[in-house]
């Protein structure tokens, strides 16, 4: 009963584009969260399983299996660009796009919030003039009390939509600030680590013609004694 009247007091003061602009602020602030969260936690486990890593075997990784979109993706690219690079930052780009679609998404949400806000805000305010001009053309001594309840709510979701659109839209740039850069750590760190495969699989292959040429020799001895 409580919440229902705080409901209609809620409306009564902001009416329905306040609603909306108070739903649309509780879904920007918990995206904001969740998305600060996430990517903070990805790029510290990515710095303590990957950048921190010193063997250059364990840094390869082919057998990963974690969840990590950072580790996950350069798995990928070692798995189809170990033996060449063709096209390998519209590989990355690809796999980075995918690894990342829920920030990416968050992103896109976040810059529909900010651009949709204020208008919401200029709707309520134009609605709340429509009111105002309402009691005036019904009444020609219309009651201030009526005429504060039209301006208040043509002012206060003005107000509600840039104080959503404003948090949103810096939240936007700042992660998509931070997805560029994670963009460009990605496709620094897939190239190292390519150099470092296709140098162990070089010392391996050596190895592998060592054995050979020490086993031909062994062969070629052993025929002579006979």
């Amino acid at each position: 009963m409580l919440a229902a009247m705080d409901f209609n007091e809620i409306y009564r003061l902001s009416g329905p584009c306040g609603i909306v602009l108070i739903i649309l602020g509780i879904i920007a602030i918990f995206l904001m969260i969740y998305g600060l969260s996430y990517t903070t936690l990805v790029w510290r486990e990515f710095k303590r399983d990957f950048l921190d890593e010193q063997d250059a075997k364990k840094r390869c990784l082919r057998e990963y299996n974690g969840k990590n979109p950072f580790i996950m993706m350069i798995r990928d690219i070692i798995a189809t660009h170990s033996k060449h690079s063709d096209d390998l930052r519209t590989e990355i780009g690809y796999l980075f796009y995918g690894q990342f679609n829920s920030v990416l998404n968050i992103i896109s949400i976040l810059k529909l919030i900010s651009v949709i806000s204020p208008l919401l805000g200029l709707l309520g305010t134009v609605l709340g003039m429509l009111d105002i001009f309402r009691v005036i053309a019904q009444d020609a001594a219309p009651s201030p009390t009526l005429l504060a309840g039209g301006i208040w709510q043509a002012l206060v979701t003005t107000v509600m939509g840039l104080v959503v659109a404003i948090p949103s839209l810096v939240a936007y740039y700042l992660f998509s600030l931070r997805m560029k850069g994670f963009h460009m750590e990605a496709i620094e760190h897939c190239y190292r680590v390519l150099e470092a495969v296709k140098h162990i699989d070089a010392h391996e292959e050596a190895k592998e013609e060592g054995k050979e040429q020490a086993k031909t020799k062994e062969q070629t001895f052993s025929n002579g004694n006979c």
